[in-house]
């Protein structure tokens, strides 16, 4: 929990400052901030389904981060868009992170209405049924 109020307060905190990025740096930034959404919706899943591990969430945060400036540089250097690797690989899996939490927020919520809905009388109580045809009824 502690770990969602950081990046909330994080989050407000940048949305809050006058951040100046020189334009050199841009697409380093933009490349680091998908690595980093990609490792915050990975972690949201992941406590979701009650398999979350700090020191996991932590090193994908600094690994992702990692890989993903290294592949811009050496691609910068090397001339080649390299860093489009990166983009698809974070973005697929942000979307797919996202899809997941959207099921399992739905099936939380639907199945929570569900069993509510079970535990309410039906009519078929004392044994007696009551079926689709008005002739046994």
């Amino acid at each position: 929990m502690l770990i969602i109020i950081a990046i909330i307060l994080g989050g407000v905190l940048a949305f809050a400052m006058d951040w100046y990025v020189p334009p050199e740096y841009t697409s380093y930034v933009a490349i680091v901030v998908l690595a980093f959404l990609d490792t915050i919706f990975g972690g949201f899943r992941a406590y979701l389904e009650k398999r979350f591990n700090t020191v996991m969430f932590a090193t994908g945060l600094v690994g992702n981060s990692v890989i993903a400036v290294f592949l811009m540089f050496i691609g910068k250097r090397l001339e080649l868009d390299l860093h489009l690797a990166a983009v698809i690989v974070f973005g697929s899996r942000l979307f797919l992170n996202f899809a997941s939490i959207r099921r399992i927020l739905i099936d939380k919520f639907i199945g929570s209405r569900k069993k509510k809905h079970e535990d309410e009388p039906t009519g078929e109580e004392d044994g007696e049924e009551i079926s689709e045809n008005p002739e046994k009824n």
